[in-house]
């Protein structure tokens, strides 16, 4: 009992880096302007007021629906090619199968911004720029699909093969079995996908830099930098009702799934 509450008692302590930034960002948001630096736990004074100019100063409503509705095609577009192409790399056997799944790993050694200027100009020549195109796009193909892709190969590859055996003997072919037999039982796997597909779509800055121009358009992330007086600086309180409406909806989500991402990423490592 007492190892428990030291264990407890030191665990608080070592979170307290990790928590105390957000904790000052939501109660920050709630204190007039000349008391943000000051230090304390709570406000003296409460003011919201910060949160209604957040609506007032440029369309944050529709802002926070891009990047809501982005990140959920995002999301659900990843979860569907990954999962199919995990399923594949796991369960179908053909000439060239590893050099072809390295090929796609390769992927993820190439940062954004090597990668940013090209996808620019194509785009440009689509005529789709300063539209949502490229940020639905480019996340389900490109790095974070391929890890999605990576997690979900790993998953499917510690599902017995007498599962499927047995769902052939039944009449069902090889989509059928991934559908009904292998996806299913993907259940963890798919919930760490999604968690993290949302979360990088959701916190993507420097493509919505590059892409968009109109303020309707912006994601949260971009509209975060325009909230400034008119002499270019920030104004704090806005800034930070902003950030903490940006931010709480991840934490809720995280929390309430955290078990499932965990178990996820443990069955990606029982066999490689």
């Amino acid at each position: 009992m007492r190892r428990k509450i030291v264990l407890y008692g030191v665990l608080c302590v070592l979170c307290v880096p990790f928590v105390f930034p957000t904790w000052w960002m939501i109660t920050s948001s709630m204190k007039p302007i000349n008391e943000i630096f000051a230090f304390s736990l709570l406000p003296d004074s409460w003011d919201l007021s910060g949160y209604r100019q957040v609506f007032e100063v440029q369309p944050f409503g529709r802002q926070y629906l891009n990047s809501l509705y982005i990140a959920l095609l995002v999301t659900v577009g990843t979860m569907a090619v990954a999962s199919m192409a995990g399923y594949a790399f796991a369960r179908i056997r053909f000439r060239g199968q590893n050099v072809l799944f390295v090929v796609v790993l390769v992927g993820l050694l190439i940062p954004s911004e090597v990668t940013i200027v090209p996808l620019f100009q194509l785009f440009n020549s689509l005529g789709l720029n300063n539209t949502h195109w490229p940020l639905i796009v480019v996340p389900i193909l490109g790095a974070p699909g391929v890890l999605a892709t990576f997690i979900m190969r790993q998953f499917f590859l510690t599902l017995p093969d007498e599962l499927e055996e047995a769902a052939r003997v039944d009449g069902l072919g090889r989509f059928g079995s991934f559908y009904r037999v292998a996806l299913p039982l993907a259940r963890p796997a798919l919930g760490a996908v999604a968690i993290f597909t949302f979360l990088h779509s959701w916190n993507l800055y420097l493509e919505p830099i590059v892409y968009l121009s109109s303020p309707d358009m912006f994601t949260l992330p971009q509209a975060l930098t325009q909230f400034v007086d008119n002499y270019g600086g920030p104004m704090w309180n806005v800034q930070l009702a902003a950030a903490t409406m940006t931010a709480l909806p991840v934490l809720v989500v995280f929390v309430l799934a955290q078990r499932q991402f965990i178990e996820g990423l443990a069955h990606t490592g029982l066999k490689g």
